[in-house]
């Protein structure tokens, strides 16, 4: 009776348990490794990379349209699923930001989406260091 006793307190241990959601310098580190060669440290397009490309990355301090953040849009550009039609688009799909586990992020609709972890906390890095 003993260890079943032990598995079911384990295992409403686990339910109890709440998805912590990232913090900005989670996020930091993600873009610090992955973005900041094209879209230098501070997210402005100037990574040293840039002038390479044939399109300027763009300033990502500035993606709040009338003071709200397009996280929905933000999303789509960052997993590959809107940059089809992105003239000129050179950023490469970052697959290791869509695995691991998911946390629910509120879209532009108010819906909760899962949303794998690291992708979240890069949006939510992005969020942080926008100029209204």
């Amino acid at each position: 009776m003993k260890p079943v006793f032990h598995l079911i307190f384990l295992g409403l241990a686990a339910c109890s348990t709440q998805i912590s959601m990232p913090e900005p310098r989670e996020g930091q580190a993600l873009f610090a490794e992955n973005c900041a060669s094209c879209h230098g440290t501070t997210g402005r397009g100037d990574g040293p990379w840039a002038s390479d490309l044939s399109t300027r990355p763009p300033d990502l301090t500035k993606l709040s349209d009338g003071g709200k953040f397009p996280r929905v849009r933000v999303l789509s550009v960052i997993d590959g699923y809107h940059r089809a039609n992105l003239q000129g688009q050179e950023m490469p799909e970052f697959g290791l930001l869509l695995e691991g586990e998911t946390v629910p992020i509120e879209t532009d609709d108010g819906v909760l989406t899962p949303t794998p972890r690291p992708l979240a906390a890069l949006l939510v890095y992005l969020e942080s260091i926008q100029e209204y």
